[in-house]
């Protein structure tokens, strides 16, 4: 057996069902993420791709299958792991959300360093240490100490990311990460994601409609509907040949709308 092979895959839905009543949301989902792998969800409204998410998050239960982190089985069965093994295994996963969520009564610095304090034990010095250090990185050194009320959309998103990457996951969730923002504040973000895609091995799923972007970054992408797997390939794949007919049409579709 390669090293490759059996090197833990970094996230493995097999199965995976989630229903809201009778609503069926993910229908059978099997999904694999290699670690350091960049991936893309594409798909449309409805189609799941920000449930796939918000369960590696513990966000959502589900009625059935199994999720693994690492290898290790966050979801059994339909069933959570024990506690412990929950928290160890979520604390493995950050997420940035279309809305930001930031803590309107804490400065930018703080935003960054409370999680680090209070959930990775660092000495206040070390979490300010590591969140100016994140600011420097997303270009906002200069509003460590502004209030999150003042700051543009695209500053608020860019201060999310970096408060995610302050616990140091090692994979990374973006649920739609620009459909809130002002067309002119997009790029920010965008050159934000593409400098960690690019300079860091961290393992990224992006739920996104922007599809150049998804182009450019992705190492694979998936393109999801009806709460399944419908194509998966590398981005000249999908973006240049899809195989099937529901990839080309939804394409089309939305490179037209563009």
């Amino acid at each position: 057996m390669s090293s490759e092979r059996a090197e833990p895959l970094a996230v493995e839905l097999r199965g995976v069902r989630k229903r809201y009543g009778e609503l069926c949301v993910l229908d059978g989902l099997d999904l694999a993420v290699a670690r350091g792998e960049k991936l893309a969800l594409i798909g449309p409204s409805g189609s799941g791709k920000s449930t796939v998410l918000r369960i590696l998050m513990t966000l959502e239960a589900i009625q059935a299958g199994e999720v693994r982190i690492g290898g290790e089985a966050l979801w059994s069965a339909g069933q959570p792991a024990d506690a412990a093994t929950t928290r160890r295994l979520r604390g493995q996963v950050g997420m940035v959300f279309q809305h930001f969520h930031l803590f309107p009564h804490m400065s930018v610095l703080r935003n960054l360093t409370e999680a680090p304090v209070h959930v990775l034990g660092l000495s206040d010095a070390e979490a300010e240490a590591r969140g100016r250090a994140l600011l420097q990185k997303v270009g906002l050194a200069d509003k460590a100490e502004a209030w999150p009320a003042q700051l543009s959309g695209g500053q608020k998103q860019r201060v999310a990311i970096a408060r995610a990457l302050a616990l140091r996951p090692q994979i990374m969730l973006f649920d739609e990460v620009t459909s809130a923002l002002d067309p002119e504040m997009v790029g920010e973000v965008l050159d934000v994601l593409r400098e960690l895609a690019h300079g860091s091995g961290m393992t990224m799923l992006l739920v996104t409609h922007e599809m150049g972007f998804a182009r450019e970054i992705a190492d694979r992408v998936v393109f999801m509907d009806g709460g399944r797997v419908v194509e998966s390939g590398p981005p000249e794949a999908i973006f240049g040949a899809p195989t099937q007919p529901r990839t080309r049409a939804f394409l089309e579709r939305v490179l037209r709308a563009g």
